[in-house]
This record gives structure tokens, C-alpha cells and sequence, in this order.
């Protein structure tokens, strides 16, 4: 076959650079979103941000001059202006005495820490800390103190002794001749320690020599809460207070004062010691009533404000043989950075002010009023697609009266009812919630009885799904939220 030139016409869609960058600046959390603009404010000479120092009255005050001329030459440079704020300090200050102390502003240049500092949160010990140094303090000898350094080490975050005696003395070396007998010893002057609790192997373990701590404090009720930690303490928390009763020969009286002496204990004495990091959310929209009216607005301090540096823009600006085409590229790239923000922004604030015109009754009412809603519903409304909803949904939130919630919060699936309407899974969730705990706690709602109680109120809810959303609300089935 001979080789031949063919012309042929086709569509096919091409993502270009700027749009695949606002696809993925839609699709980035706040915090996300930042980091990506810090690394590109690091990349880029020519974005900066609007609250740094401004340079553009630099590269604007000689507005007649040639265009040829240096831009920069005329620019009061960084290092003339410092000098020059540091001068007029000074001189205000040559009247004061010389024991005035300035008042505190803040981190008025951002350079300073010590603010942040005196607002940070203390460096609590851990756990092993706390153990090891309450150990310097005992009179133990010096064979037993090590032991029981042994067996800190080998705790849990909450505390526990997770692993047997027997295989801790296994993976000692031989010329310790460390014995279990031995090591149970020093068990048990860990378990002396403070927090009460400490080196237990067991929740009723734990339990039991918090309550032999208390000594006189735990009251008449102790023996039975110490015999319930010890033996029934699984009967307890399946709510079985028959067998309980005919098991220890206790009254009602005298085992609910046992079931409150143990709710008062702590199944993890190490979690006060647990370094938790603490994770903030900054909403991107707030949410308001203006005279009657809900109002969503964008939350100014997650918008991250940007300019295009008007010196290094004058530079791209040159003819090619000047040197100005290299910068050309990165003016281009800043000016589609800044374009896709505000676009993404915007984008934020439409499907929130949907979402809010049809979730009027959530912010009156509550969850109990949250209506059902799907994606489509607001991107057919919007004019868009439904991944793009999906993208601005994701990992942003809206502050209401009620709360801070995420986008995605406010969709969900409906269940049909008699009326011929549609109740939300939110709604019915709230509703369960309601009904558990208006409930007797000595007759508890079965899931049956709450999909009963629903279906009088219009709301057709198998009892499986009864069960589903109460599961995912963490609420115990009904025999484990039985009382005496």
C-alpha cells in the first residue's frame, strides 16, 4: 500500500494548564489551598500577596519618566526604607526615659514568637515520664526499680500491660536471670503507682485497683463493685442486672450504687497523659440572617489575597531582546493563579447560597427539619456539573447559627412517608436521637417500637434501617441502654 495523506475532522475536549489548575484548586481544602499557594509564591517572583509591603507606589511614582528607563533605579530600595522607619523610631523615642518600656502590640512585623509563645499550651509529661520520675521517689531497691522501668516501657497510651509476664522474661537476656515471680513483683509496685490503674492487664483489673484505692472513700458499696470488676463486669456492660442480682445476691439498691461507683472510675488512666493534636477548621462561608433572610458570605480571612508585583510585571513587560521574555511565563502564571482563587471562591459561595435557600428550615429548625437534597438537584439549579458540585462539597465548611458543618453535610438520602413526601436521613436521624432520649431508661425503645413510632408520624422506616442510623449515631442497642 502505497502511504497517503488523509484530513479528518473530530471533537475531543483538551484540558488546558489554567483549566486543570482550577480543577484542582476546586477540589483543595482551605488548609490545602494555602500550602499550595505558599509553594507557589515561592517558585514565582512575581505573586505576591496584598498584605505584604506594597511596591507598586515604587514602580508608579515616577509615572512620566521614560519607559526605557531602569524601573528599579528611582525604587526606594528595602534596606534605604528600613533605615529610614528606624530612624523616625528612634527619634520619637530620644524624649522618653531610658527606663520606658514600649507597650506590647503583638506580632506586629510577624517576626516575633514570643506572643505565640506565652499563648502555647504547656508540654505535659507523658506518661512514661510521669511513671519514671514518680519511680525516683520510692524506696524500692535499685534490681526492683529497673524491673519496673521495664515494664513502663512495655505499657500501652492508656496504660494497660498488654503483654504476659512470661514472654517480657523470654526476651531478656539470660544473664539478667529475671524470673516471673520476680517480675510479678515488680507488677505489682507499678500498679502503686500514680495514676491508680496503672499496669493493669484487664479493664476489671484497672477498675478493681482504682476501687482498692479509694480505701474508706468508696463507701459500703465497694466490696460489690470490687466482685463485679473482678468477675461480672461483662455481665454490666450487657445491661444483664437479672443475673447480676442472682450471681452477687445484691438488691436493686445496693447494685445501682455499685453501677455508679464504677461509672465514676476511669477505664484509661493513661489517656490524660495522651498528646492529642488538636485540628482547627477555618469555615469558607458564613452564614447570617439579613432582615429575614438568609445570607451566605465568604469567610474574608480564608481568602488568600494576591497581586501580581507590578516591578518584576514592568520586566516582563520588556521586548524580547531585553531580557523580558523570560519572566513572561511566570506574569502568565500568576495572572491564571489569581484568576482560578477567585473563580474557585465564587464558585464556593453559589452552591452555598443554594444550599442555603433550600435548607431555610435547618437553620429555623434543626436537624429535624434538614430536608432531603442530592448533588444533582443544586448543580442542575447552577448550571453546572455534578462533579463540580461534588469538587466545592468536599472538605469545605459553612459556619451557621447552629454550628460549623461541612458542605457535604447538608445532602443525604430521603425516605419516603404516607403523605407522598420525602423525609431526609438526617431528619429521621435527629428523630431517633429525640426518642432515645426521651426514652424510659427502665423500658428502653426497641428499634422496632421506634420504627413503629415513626410510621405513626407518616415516616415508613424498616426496623434495619432503624438499626443502620442508629449504629451510625453510636447509640447502644436497647438492652445495653437498660438501667435498674
Amino acid at each position: 500500500m502505497k502511504p497517503t495523506l488523509q484530513f479528518r475532522l473530530s471533537q475531543h475536549l483538551t484540558l488546558t494548564p489554567q483549566l486543570q489548575q482550577s480543577i484542582r484548586l476546586l477540589q483543595l481544602s482551605t488548609i490545602e489551598l494555602n500550602q499550595e499557594i505558599e509553594r507557589l509564591l515561592m517558585e514565582n517572583p512575581i505573586l505576591e500577596r496584598e498584605d505584604g509591603e506594597s511596591d507598586a507606589a515604587a514602580a508608579t511614582a515616577e509615572g512620566g519618566r521614560d519607559r526605557d528607563e531602569e524601573p528599579q533605579a528611582n525604587a526606594p530600595s528595602e534596606l534605604a526604607q528600613a533605615e529610614s522607619r528606624e530612624r523616625a523610631q528612634q527619634e520619637s523615642n530620644a524624649d522618653l526615659p531610658a527606663d520606658y518600656a514600649a507597650p506590647w502590640r503583638g506580632n506586629e512585623d510577624g517576626g516575633d514568637d514570643e506572643g505565640d509563645r506565652t499563648h502555647a499550651a504547656p508540654d505535659l509529661p507523658s506518661l512514661r515520664d510521669h511513671l519514671n520520675n514518680e519511680l525516683t521517689l520510692t524506696s524500692i531497691g535499685v534490681r526492683d526499680r529497673a524491673l519496673v522501668g521495664l515494664l513502663v516501657d512495655a505499657l500501652d497510651e492508656d496504660g494497660y500491660l498488654t503483654q504476659p509476664l512470661d514472654e517480657i522474661v523470654a526476651l531478656m537476656p539470660p544473664e539478667a536471670e529475671v524470673s516471673v515471680e520476680e517480675l510479678a513483683i515488680a507488677l505489682c509496685h507499678l500498679q502503686n503507682l500514680d495514676p491508680a490503674g496503672v499496669g493493669a492487664r484487664s479493664p476489671g483489673e484497672c477498675l478493681a485497683l482504682q476501687i482498692r484505692a479509694m480505701k474508706e472513700d468508696a463507701g459500703p458499696c465497694a466490696a460489690l463493685a470490687l466482685a463485679i470488676c473482678q468477675r461480672h463486669l461483662e455481665l454490666l456492660a450487657s445491661r444483664d442486672y437479672v443475673r447480676l442480682k442472682q450471681l452477687t445476691g445484691a438488691d436493686d439498691e445496693a447494685l445501682r450504687a455499685a453501677q455508679q461507683l464504677i461509672r465514676g472510675l476511669n477505664p484509661r488512666p493513661g489517656a490524660a497523659f495522651a498528646r492529642i493534636e488538636t485540628r482547627y477548621v477555618m469555615p469558607d462561608v458564613v452564614v447570617r440572617k439579613y432582615k429575614g433572610v438568609w445570607r451566605a458570605s465568604l469567610n474574608q480571612e480564608a481568602m488568600p489575597r494576591l497581586r501580581v508585583n507590578q516591578l518584576y510585571a514592568a520586566l516582563a513587560a520588556r521586548p524580547r531582546g531585553s531580557g523580558g521574555n523570560a519572566l513572561a511565563s511566570q506574569l502568565q502564571e500568576a495572572r491564571w493563579l489569581i484568576k482560578n482563587v477567585q473563580q474557585r471562591f465564587d464558585t464556593i459561595l453559589r452552591v452555598s447560597q443554594a444550599i442555603v435557600d433550600r435548607q431555610r428550615n435547618f437553620l429555623e429548625h434543626g436537624d429535624v427539619a434538614m430536608r432531603p437534597m442530592v448533588l444533582r438537584e443544586i448543580a442542575d439549579a447552577l448550571g453546572v456539573h455534578e462533579s463540580t458540585v461534588s469538587r466545592v462539597t468536599t472538605q469545605k465548611y459553612m459556619a451557621t447559627p447552629r454550628g460549623t458543618y461541612e458542605l457535604k453535610y447538608f445532602f443525604g438520602s430521603h425516605v419516603a412517608t404516607d403523605t407522598g413526601g420525602a423525609a431526609s436521613s438526617t431528619a429521621i436521624r435527629a428523630l431517633i436521637k429525640q426518642l432515645v432520649a426521651a426514652e424510659d431508661a427502665k423500658s428502653p425503645l426497641s428499634d422496632s417500637r421506634i420504627a413503629q413510632i415513626l410510621g405513626e408520624q407518616g415516616i415508613v422506616v424498616a426496623r434495619r434501617t432503624i438499626a443502620k442510623y442508629r449504629e451510625s449515631l453510636q447509640i447502644p442497642p436497647v438492652n445495653q441502654r437498660k438501667s435498674l
